[in-house]
């Protein structure tokens, strides 16, 4: 089975662009130990203010769905799901599953 990638796109509050560059680190200690592959989150530097990315890889849509089970049960991933809420950075978010092309 291929490997799979979630993109996803945030819109954010262009003032509270640090905050979300804080919750963008705190995926980077949490993703890989709950078994994603973070490929890494970008933050908008000229032109358009308002989007920023993640990618995270898997192996395959069974190990997203696993992976998102462990993450709703760590203390550490609700903690900064709370923090995004709370502080009311992201404005809308979208997920995309992409199929990994090899060459």
């Amino acid at each position: 089975m291929p490997a799979i990638t979630c993109f996803i796109r945030y819109d954010i509050d262009p003032p509270q662009r640090e905050a979300f560059r804080e919750y963008a680190q705190n995926w980077g200690r949490i993703i890989p130990r709950l078994g994603g592959r973070l490929l890494g989150y970008w933050l908008p530097w000229e032109g358009t203010n308002h989007e920023a990315w993640g990618l995270v890889g898997f192996d395959s849509l069974a190990e997203y769905e696993a992976y998102r089970a462990r993450l709703k049960a760590d203390p550490e991933a609700r903690a900064n799901f709370e923090f995004a809420q709370r502080e009311r950075f992201i404005l809308r978010e979208e997920r995309r599953f992409c199929e990994d092309v090899q060459p």
